[in-house]
Order: C-alpha cells, then structure tokens, then sequence
C-alpha cells in the first residue's frame, strides 16, 4: 500500500478549475518532485495536502487514513513555504522550538530536539541570532528546522529555494536531499525549476492546466516526454512537425518527433552540411543555433576550449544519433 495516496481529488476557485480529477501514489521515503509552470495547479495541490486549502472531492489518504476531514495541526505534516515566515522577535532557537510548544512538549525534550535539529541544518552556533542578522538561505534552513523538529510523517516543501541566488540555491537543496534521505523522510517538493527536479528527485510529477501529465523518474521524463508539453518544459528539445522532420530526415515522417540538442553532434564530416547561425555560451555548454535543409536546429556541445568554438556563418556538418529521435503527441 503506498504512504500516501490522492484519488479523484477537485478543486476550484469562484467556478474556475484549478484540478478535477488528480490520482497518484507516493512511497514511503520517496522525494516526489511536483513540476509545472506557473499557474498549474502543483502549489495548491501541496496545500490541500497540507490542509491549508480544502478540497472540493476526492480523498488524501496517508498511511491509509483519510486526513481530508482533519485540521492541519492533526495531520502531522511539516510544511516549508518561500517566504520564511519567521519570528522576528524570537531567536533561531525560539523559532525552531516554536511548534514543540505548541505540541506541550516539555522543556528538556523540547531544547534537546532542537539541539539535534539545528545541527542537522548547520545551525547550531546560530540558535541566539534573530532573523535579520542571517542570510536568506539561513534563514530558509531555520524554516526547515522548524518543519523538521517537530518529526513529521510527511514534509511539503513550496518553491523554498526560489527566492535564493544560484550558488546558495545549489547548495541548499543538497543539503536537503541530504537531509531527507538521512530522516528517510517522505517529501513532496514543488517547482518550476527543471533542473532542481531532475537533481533532487526520486520521482517527477509534471502538471500542465491541472492534470499530471507525465510522472517517472528524471531519465524517462527528460529521455522520453509524452507529448509536446513534456518535450518542451523538460531540456531544449528541437520539435519538429511532420513536414519538417521529413525535409531533415529526407524519409516521410507522419508525426511530430523532438530531439534532444545533445544528441546532435558537429563535426566537419557528417551526414547533413550545415551552417552556424548563432552561439550562446552557457558556462561549460556551447548553444548553437544551426541550419540544415531549410530546418533550423538547437546544438548543445561541450565547451572544452576556445579553440573549438565554431564561429557564425561557419559550414559544416552534423550527424543526428537517431535512437535520440522520440515521437510526441
């Protein structure tokens, strides 16, 4: 039986849909990835989880009881927002002790979990210090502390890391996985960052307009997308309709086919001639922008050095891996 489980559930807002009929299965110390743009519906399924929004119908069982009918603080879930929603008149100490008192855990056992916690989180030489004198992302941990201390049965985590600059993001969200794999904790994580889904997760739900459209683990969502959406919201796929893919392949295509910028390699001998229209340096990635047979092709090559860089306008040629050709819907 899996941990949690949400069958049929609804919801909507003033008669506008945000979901009508979401399913799916999580398995106990599983990291389950919630992604999707924004708009789709991936935030307010985690606070019908958490029992911060109600549901319309439908039911969230965890550990095969129904906790629909019960209050949020009776639910035993642990929830991370963006915002950290601190104290600020309380120290790091306070803030994470915050919901144990809540709880009527008695002071010795309250100040011993949330030594244990802090240095979990490596906070432990900060539980004097009030919010404003920590950094965004210690203050985020604190947050996550909180969540922690009080020894959920399952954590929500919404979009913490998005409002964090890149190099404290990466970092953080090691730290969590790390966390969560050391607590054997069930996590649902929501985001709209592709490349945290795929680092962090065990397995990846992808929403689009209130429906999970695809879920499996990182290599199949990004090797095999179902569909257009899928192709595009996961890498920088190059889509082709059946006209195009037909004039590049030079055989009849009858479907739409994506094919990963990676699998394209550049060479000065290949099947195809093509020319360079364009080049972006992404950090260790060269993107080019090629043309061949009239088709107009995303490249992604490893930057290895300087002196590989293909300039603008340059002829050559590219040769397609064709197990990376995948047919979309």
């Amino acid at each position: 039986m899996s941990y949690v489980s949400v069958q049929h559930l609804q919801k909507s807002y003033a008669g506008t849909t945000v979901f009508s009929d979401i399913d799916c299965e999580i398995n106990k110390g599983e990291f389950v990835t919630l992604l999707g743009p924004s708009g789709c519906g991936k935030s307010t399924l985690l606070r019908c989880i958490a029992g911060l929004t109600p549901v319309d119908g439908g039911k969230i069982l965890l550990e095969g009881v129904d906790i629909v009918p019960l209050s949020p603080q009776k639910r035993g879930i642990g929830m991370v927002f963006q915002s950290y929603a601190l104290f600020p008149n309380m120290t790091v100490e306070q803030n994470v002790a915050f919901g144990l008192r809540m709880q009527k855990v008695n002071a010795d056992d309250s100040h011993k979990r949330v030594a244990e916690v802090l240095k979990l989180v490596e906070l432990h030489d900060f539980a004097s210090r009030y919010p404003h004198q920590l950094s965004g992302g210690q203050c985020q941990r604190v947050a996550l502390a909180r969540s922690l201390v009080t020894r959920p049965r399952l954590l929500l985590l919404d979009e913490p890391l998005s409002a964090l600059d890149a190099r404290i993001r990466k970092h953080l969200r090691e730290q969590i996985r790390q966390i969560q794999r050391e607590l054997g904790l069930t996590t649902i994580f929501v985001t709209h960052d592709q490349e945290e889904a795929l680092t962090m997760s065990d397995r990846i739900f992808l929403m689009n307009q209130g429906k999970i459209v695809q879920s499996g683990d990182a290599e199949t969502l990004y090797t095999a997308p179902v569909d257009v959406f899928a192709a595009g919201f996961i890498g920088n796929y190059n889509l082709l309709d059946a006209a195009a893919a037909s004039k590049l392949l030079q055989r009849p295509i009858s479907h739409r086919i994506a094919i990963r910028p990676e699998a394209i390699e550049l060479s000065l001998d290949g099947e195809l001639d093509a020319q360079i229209r364009s080049h972006s340096l992404l950090g260790n990635v060269i993107r080019y922008r090629v043309e061949a047979r009239g088709v107009e092709l995303v490249v992604d090559v490893l930057n290895r050095s300087a002196a590989d860089l293909h300039p603008d306008g340059q002829r050559l040629a590219i040769s397609i891996d064709p197990t990376a050709l995948c047919q979309v819907a």
